[in-house]
């Protein structure tokens, strides 16, 4: 079934995609006869980055493959049927897997621990173990510019180090690669662009769902605020990932003193 991309018209979305196709290229995520489980979720970030990846396929001087992946976590009133009839009117091929790690959370998580954590966690060996099935060596992953620089801010401010993302690196099982080639793509440009399309956005259907973890709101107002100032900032932020100067900082594994 041919794959339909109806908006590659849109400029938003060559927007979008312009700035994916820079990262893909700046970090070598994608390369000749990759297969790439696309993680989507059923949230913004997920459905965008699949269709961009799509665009992005059809012209590509090299050949890769797209596998849609959906894991259902088992959470009472997940809407997965949404997602799938999305991938099927728009010709995807997916693979949706339903699994027990609602009931697992339920029994197995220490009392204060983290809920999304442990989820996570969860989700991220399923979707291995898929990969693996699939014959998948890439996964592709939603996170955008956004993410990038407040878990910088964070780690930062609430670990003690200086860390953030990588676009690129060796999955913890040693078998594939996790990409995220919306690292140059700012938030508010996905809200806009799932909000003109009408993208059937979905949510997990968590018992945390919506509640908002207050350390990460706390550095999505900073930014919001600073960027009144600043309007550059997240641009800056980004940029000084990949500009980092190691003799102007104080970890001792990286310079004798």
């Amino acid at each position: 079934m041919e794959v339909n991309v109806p908006y590659s018209d849109d400029s938003l979305f060559r927007r979008i995609r312009k700035l994916t196709g820079k990262a893909i290229g700046d970090f070598n995520l994608i390369e000749e006869g990759d297969r790439i489980a696309v993680g989507v979720s059923g949230g913004k970030d997920s459905y965008t980055l699949l269709h961009v990846l799509e665009s992005l396929r059809r012209k590509a001087p090299i050949r890769y493959e797209l596998v849609a992946v959906n894991i259902d976590a088992g959470y009472p009133g997940y809407r997965k049927e949404v997602v799938a009839e999305h991938l099927r009117a728009h010709g995807f091929a997916h693979r949706m897997e339903s699994t027990n790690s609602y009931q697992v959370i339920e029994e197995k998580r220490r009392p204060g621990s983290s809920y999304c954590s442990f989820c996570a966690r969860l989700r991220r060996g399923v979707l291995y173990s898929l990969a693996d099935e699939l014959g998948c060596n890439k996964i592709a992953l939603g996170h955008h510019l956004d993410d990038f620089i407040e878990t910088l801010l964070l780690n930062q401010f609430y670990v003690g180090t200086l860390a953030a993302m990588s676009p690129k690196l060796a999955a913890d099982n040693g078998r594939h690669t996790v990409i995220r080639p919306l690292v140059y793509v700012e938030e508010q440009d996905i809200i806009n662009f799932a909000r003109a399309q009408a993208l059937p956005v979905i949510c997990c259907a968590c018992p945390v769902c919506g509640v908002v973890d207050q350390k990460r709101k706390r550095m999505k107002r900073l930014v919001r605020e600073l960027a009144a100032e600043i309007p550059h900032i997240r641009r800056s932020m980004i940029g000084a990932l990949g500009n980092v100067h190691a003799g102007h900082l104080l970890d001792k594994a990286l310079q004798e003193f």
